[in-house]
């Protein structure tokens, strides 16, 4: 990402996020990029964790919407696999089954941070601008250590 793109995104950042939705439940995911297509966010979706890393390794995404319990590889296993491969993806998990326990270990394993179902389509968009805007932060920062470096 180039400096120019990071200033862009940081004057619009609603409209220039790149959002990944994963949950299994398919009128989930259509309904929710709907809503979020009509704020002007770019949301692709994914029903597995498998999925959702193929997208990562096509897309330049930003920020992850995670859902934790899904079949095959679970929200927290798919968040490890993305904080190795892709560590400045910014992740929210989300679940219908919230526990103290899981919003821990997701917190624990580099999760920006959690919701529970249902949210608001606006409490979502909130949570994943402040996550957006903390990778751009990062990004950065990394930019900047490796112009120091150069």
């Amino acid at each position: 990402m180039n400096i120019e793109r990071i200033d862009f995104i940081q004057e619009n950042p609603d409209k220039n996020m790149k959002l990944l939705l994963v949950d299994d439940e398919q009128r989930f995911l259509q309904t929710t990029q709907k809503l979020l297509t009509r704020k002007g966010i770019a949301a692709e979706t994914a029903d597995s964790g498998e999925k959702a890393l193929a997208v990562l390794e096509e897309k330049d995404i930003d920020v992850v919407i995670l859902d934790v319990k899904m079949p095959g590889m679970d929200g927290i296993e798919v968040l490890r696999e993305i904080k190795q491969k892709h560590p400045l993806v910014e992740v929210i998990m989300l679940t219908g089954h919230a526990t103290l326990e899981s919003a821990v270990e997701g917190l624990k394993a580099g999760a920006e941070d959690y919701l529970m179902k249902p949210c608001s389509i606006d409490a979502l968009v909130g949570k994943a601008i402040e996550a957006f805007e903390k990778r751009m932060m990062r990004t950065e920062k990394a930019l900047a250590g490796i112009i120091k470096e150069g």
